[in-house]
């Protein structure tokens, strides 16, 4: 049995199309997983135009954002039966004994290895998954919206873990796409008084981030981050997928502030680091998450105080995948859903 997949075949700019793949062989601590909904990651669309800064193993079925039901079971898998409703994690590969993920910090194992660019993705029908990866789906929570976990983990490791913000604090988020959306909605439920940053292309994506409480300003925030003392923000979220962006940040955050960088940007920086030393900020980077930040998100969605509606800009079938891709690549939507049959 063969299913129609949007495979990434080779490093080249737009070396993506879909290819025909045999359902996956899993292995005795595995589950199989029929694909419900997969969401576009803007990783995703790097892999398509060859602007990413991490090695892909060619060729690889993309799509990390994912969830679906268990349809079969390795021998050794015990806690999960057919017909689950689940969400996947993104660390396919880990390497159990390193330091780091006995610390449960697997997410920055050197040895990780994730879907999409590791090992195959859910961009397809069937996708096999190790059981430790999966969480249950609340029943009130349809599959389009927890599909999303993964990037609300992303934002909730950037704001909530890696970032320190409290009530009153102002913050400001660099780039209003998916990630950057959500942190500004993660910054909000700490309290904070949030701005999101973008440019006149990104207007209508700045609408959808108003949605979320927060204030939308195109262009040059300097002004509103100097509106309470002159001095700047208490915090800058930087997730932006360029590199010049942090010397944006370092203009805008206060002396003794933080900013915590979470958008990839292969880009050389090209500007001096000096201001962050005088202003002594402390420039923090994040990436990813872990099983703990999971749970937390599933209950945010399941009660309603994260709410990822807004964002979705349509669900295409999986050969639909160019529409959708192109769709988020010219910020028409700012997240684009796949179906498989």
């Amino acid at each position: 049995m063969k299913s129609p997949a949007v495979v990434n075949f080779a490093p080249e700019k737009g070396s993506v199309e879909i290819r025909e793949i045999p359902k996956p062989v899993i292995g005795e601590d595995d589950v199989l997983l029929k694909v419900s909904h997969v969401g576009v990651c803007g990783s995703d669309l790097h892999q398509w135009t060859s602007d990413h800064s991490w090695p892909v193993n060619y060729p690889v079925v993309l799509g990390h954002e994912f969830g679906g039901h268990v349809v079969e079971l390795g021998n050794r898998v015990k806690d999960w039966k057919e017909g689950d409703r689940v969400v996947s994690e993104t660390a396919a590969i880990i390497n159990t004994d390193s330091p780091l993920s006995r610390q449960g910090l697997y997410n920055l194992d050197p040895d990780r290895k994730g879907f999409g660019y590791g090992v195959n993705g859910a961009m397809t029908q069937f996708v096999k998954v190790p059981a430790r990866c999966l969480h249950t789906v609340p029943k009130n929570l349809p599959f389009e919206h927890a599909c999303l976990t993964e990037p609300c983990s992303v934002a909730y490791n950037a704001v909530i873990m890696n970032s320190n913000i409290r009530p009153g604090d102002r913050v400001i988020v660099l780039g209003p796409g998916t990630i950057g959306i959500l942190c500004a909605a993660m910054a909000n439920l700490c309290g904070a008084e949030v701005a999101i940053l973008g440019l006149e292309s990104d207007s209508e994506r700045l609408k959808t981030a108003q949605q979320y409480d927060c204030h939308a300003i195109i262009g040059d925030a300097s002004e509103w981050s100097k509106e309470k003392d002159g001095l700047g923000v208490d915090c800058v979220i930087d997730a932006a997928g360029v590199s010049q962006t942090l010397q944006i940040a370092l203009q805008l955050v206060r002396p003794n502030g933080q900013i915590t960088k979470v958008g990839w940007g292969p880009q050389p920086l090209n500007f001096s680091l000096d201001p962050l030393v005088q202003k002594n900020v402390r420039l923090q980077g994040s990436f990813s998450h872990n099983w703990p930040i999971w749970e937390k998100v599933l209950s945010l969605l399941q009660s309603g105080r994260l709410d990822v509606k807004p964002i979705i800009g349509g669900i295409w079938g999986v050969e639909e995948w160019h529409a959708a891709f192109t769709a988020m690549h010219s910020g028409q939507v700012i997240k684009s859903i796949l179906q498989p049959n």
